[in-house]
Order: structure tokens, then C-alpha cells, then sequence
């Protein structure tokens, strides 16, 4: 079985997969001074006696690429760790491609794989909603390349920032407010985080769809995706699939693509 292990800046997505299926998935905190050995052993206690015959893997946390990379280098099976200089099949159309994020190039790969490719093989664009630290709003074109996007602070972020900043606001639990018009401090709050992301969310969909339409003469499909997902989805009017591990599925098709390619 595949081993996909998405790093993020707050949470670290693990998943197994037997073939296409996703058969066992974790959430858990990230750690970043996490050391090889402190990573082997949490990996361990999720898999228990699952059978690892390969490992894909991603991270956006620098300071634990070492370790990552220590612990990847040690296991008898196939590695694949997505990075720069490491291909995914997924043509990067950006000014820099070696400042996109292997998060964001592999969520591009299964939003085109699962969205992208009408019934009769015709591509066409997506837009990924990916609900995390950073809320990301990327485009991908009819043919599966990454074209860019719009990034944003998180909700959770958000939230941490107005408690530090603001002497009389406070950290409250994050949920969908019944009004939009608050009555008191913390109907305020939730009503301008969750709220106030979808709107946020659904205005540069909006203008991200315009010029996809422009470029392309089609609409996008709206998928979103991540940890967050679920809180704002429902308040959002853009958006029209859900998948919140879209990046563990990129990471299954990447590993997927390079094995295939080293057969060839």
C-alpha cells in the first residue's frame, strides 16, 4: 500500500491508499522541529501493521525538509518526495515555478484528474478553494497546467491575529453564525471570519473565473478542498465539489506518474 504524507504549516495529512482507493487517513499537528526518529514513531502508531510498499510525500515547512528527508532516505521501499527539479507532469505557468508550493503543484494534478476531463476527454479549467493556513484560490487550465492563483490568510489565522491585535477581542470557537448581523462580540467575530471568507472566497472566484472564460471559453469547476473546508463551504455560492484531501490524491497520481516513468 501507498503511504501519502502532505506537510503542512498547521497540520501534516497522512493516507493510505491500496491502488485508487483511500482506505485509512489522519490529521494531526504539525511539529516542526520534529526530529527523523520523533516522525518515524508517530507514522508507526497511525499504520500500526499496515503493509508500506511506497511513500509520496510533500511539505511546505522548511525546517522540517531535513528530517523528512533523513527518515525518506532510510525506508527500503520507493520515495517520492515532490519538490523542485522533481516531475509531476503538471507544466507550471507562473513567472517563478520554483516558488509554487508542491502542495499547491499537486492539488493542481488531482483537481485536473478528477475535475478536468469532461466525459468525452475535452480539459477543462478548475478553480481549487484550498481552505488551510493560507487560503488558497488556484487555477488550473483545461489541460492540467497550474496557471496560478490568489493566496490569502487562513481563517484559523485570522482569528489568532484580531486576539493578539485587539485588546477587547478574544479567540472564540469558530462555527457558522445563524446571522450575519452579530449582537453580541462573538456572533461578530464568527459572522466576519466564516462570512466574511466566503465572501472573500466567492469574490475572487469570481474574477479568477473571468479571466479562465476569457482565456478559454469555459467556465470552471469549483472544487474546494482542506482542512478548513468544511466550516465556510456551505456559506460559500461559487463553489460546486468537495474533496478535503485533494493534495493526498495528487500526491497518489504523482507517485503514480514517477514510477511509470522509471519503467520506461
Amino acid at each position: 500500500m501507498l503511504l501519502t504524507v502532505d506537510i503542512g504549516n498547521s497540520h501534516t495529512v497522512l493516507a493510505i491508499f491500496d491502488g485508487e482507493k483511500r482506505v485509512g487517513c489522519w490529521r494531526v499537528t504539525t511539529a516542526p522541529r520534529a526530529t527523523a526518529d520523533e516522525l518515524r514513531f508517530l507514522w508507526r502508531g497511525l499504520l500500526r501493521d499496515a503493509e508500506v510498499t511506497g511513500v509520496a510525500a510533500c511539505s511546505t515547512v522548511p525546517a522540517l525538509l531535513p528530517a523528512l528527508r533523513e527518515l525518506l532516505d532510510s525506508l527500503e521501499v520507493p520515495v517520492v518526495l515532490i519538490g523542485p527539479g522533481v516531475r509531476t507532469g503538471v507544466p507550471l505557468h507562473v513567472d517563478n515555478p520554483r516558488e509554487v508550493g508542491s502542495d499547491r503543484v499537486v492539488t493542481a494534478l488531482a483537481a485536473h484528474e478528477f475535475y478536468g476531463v469532461r466525459p468525452d476527454g475535452r480539459g477543462r479549467p478548475v478553480v481549487v478553494v484550498d481552505f488551510g493556513t493560507s487560503t488558497n484560490v488556484d487555477a488550473v487550465g483545461p489541460e492540467g497546467q497550474f496557471l496560478g492563483g490568489a493566496l490569502a490568510p487562513g481563517v484559523e489565522v485570522s482569528l489568532d491575529a484580531l486576539a493578539t491585535r485587539a485588546a477587547q477581542l478574544r479567540s472564540v470557537e469558530l462555527t457558522v453564525p445563524t446571522h450575519a448581523i452579530g449582537k453580541n462580540t462573538v456572533a461578530a467575530l464568527q459572522s466576519g471570519l466564516v462570512l466574511g471568507f466566503a465572501g472573500l472566497v466567492d469574490g475572487l472566484v469570481a474574477r479568477i473565473a473571468a479571466e479562465l472564460v476569457a482565456q478559454f471559453g469555459a467556465a470552471p469547476v469549483v472544487v474546494a478542498t482542506g482542512g478548513l473546508a468544511p466550516l465556510v463551504v456551505d456559506s460559500c455560492r461559487s463553489i460546486t465539489e468537495r474533496e478535503p484531501d485533494l493534495t493526498v490524491h495528487g500526491l497518489r497520481l504523482a507517485f503514480e506518474r514517477q514510477q511509470e516513468a522509471g519503467r520506461r
